[in-house]
């Protein structure tokens, strides 16, 4: 074939192969800080809108302006995870600068007047009224929210009339938040309001994926909540605290950011760093803070199915997918490691165990600081 022919023939076949994917637009959450409270709002690909819970009273005079900085238009979503002042302290005047086009609570019915103020309020400014009921169609499947582009908030606690609120627990307000993943291709948000171990139980038992890459972490970080099996179910790499400067409760508690650190998961919180933004590209996240930018540790996530980038300021680390791995301890060890970790083909010992899943090893060791498993 003369030289001509071949290279018009080269270039025909380049230009019919694919190029790259183009990269998905941005899904934003801003970890909002209001202080010893919680507010998140998401803003999806298309622009649609929904804020989790809006902090106490004390902070309306921050968050409605942020707010209203953020948002064009009426929020698609109100979501408010439980009737607790801490939550839903700035949620009227927020609903009355920016209104919004539907409201959620979890349908659990709390006494405090400042609810009832809310609801008035909510009756004069929402479109519309719900709770999250799962899909008559699909009535084991969470009631699922798509926010366009691909993104999707689904509502894995509560399920009534599917099954019965909690009750009798340490707060039955708590135990009844309103629990939601919010996937955008690979990357994935789960959001526990203030949830309890009677909740996180419930969770487990359904044998949901619960594997998340960011978690709003229970309760601003309080000891009752994350459990260690919820975190191995989870396996968050990314972990956000909200909570007050110095506030009287404790929190986050030291038991609480140990449990965090067993899953290595990075831990960005409001008391310290402000407001925390993390935005996905549905295959990588960046984490920004309005401090100094700080790296994060990642490792694989058994739940997610391709690996995931972590971006914090300029650095990028590609997480390494661990599924199908199994971890193993020594004989005499109180930690376990990967099953290829170095340290494991230089020991001599013969006595070893065997876990199936890391959540299994969890169970029963620590992590390794060798191969931080």
């Amino acid at each position: 074939m003369p030289f001509a022919r071949f290279l018009l023939a080269l270039l025909l076949l380049l230009a019919a192969l694919p190029g790259p994917a183009a990269a998905l637009p941005p899904l934003s959450v801003y970890f909002l800080d209001v202080g010893q409270g919680d507010a998140a709002l998401i803003v999806s690909p298309t622009g649609k809108t929904v804020l989790i819970d809006a902090g106490p009273p004390e902070a309306q005079g921050t968050l409605v302006p942020r707010v209203k900085q953020l948002v064009t238009g009426p929020l698609d979503l109100a979501l408010l995870t439980h009737p607790h002042l801490d939550h839903l302290g700035g949620m009227a005047r927020v609903l009355q600068a920016v209104g919004a086009r539907r409201f959620m609570d979890s349908g659990f019915d709390h006494p405090s007047d400042a609810y009832r103020r809310l609801l008035d309020v909510v009756g004069q400014t929402a479109g519309q009224v719900m709770t999250p009921t799962p899909n008559t169609a699909t009535p084991e499947a969470p009631l699922s929210i798509g926010l366009g582009g691909g993104a999707t908030l689904s509502i894995f606690w509560p399920r009534v009339p599917r099954e019965d609120f909690l009750r009798n627990t340490r707060s039955d307000a708590n135990s009844n938040s309103i629990v939601a993943r919010l996937t955008y291709g690979d990357t994935s948000f789960l959001f526990m309001g203030d949830a309890e171990p009677e909740t996180e139980a419930r969770l487990l038992a359904r044998s949901r994926d619960y594997g998340s890459t960011v978690l709003k972490v229970a309760h601003h970080g309080g000891g009752y909540s994350s459990t260690a099996a919820f975190l191995a179910a989870v396996r968050p790499q990314v972990a956000v605290i909200s909570c007050g400067t110095g506030n009287e409760y404790g929190h986050p508690t030291p038991e609480t950011l140990g449990r965090l650190g067993d899953v290595g998961a990075r831990v960005f919180r409001t008391d310290r760093q402000g407001e925390v933004l993390v935005v996905s590209d549905g295959t990588q996240v960046t984490v920004t803070t309005r401090g100094q930018s700080m790296p994060v540790a990642v490792r694989g996530q058994a739940s997610v199915p391709k690996p995931v980038d972590i971006v914090v300021g300029s650095q990028t680390r590609t997480v390494s997918g661990t599924l199908g791995s199994r971890y193993v301890s020594l004989k005499g060890s109180k930690v376990f490691h990967r099953e290829d970790c170095a340290t494991l083909k230089r020991s001599k010992s013969e006595g070893r165990t065997v876990y199936p899943d890391r959540a299994s090893a969890l169970r029963e060791r620590r992590p390794s600081e060798d191969c931080k498993p």
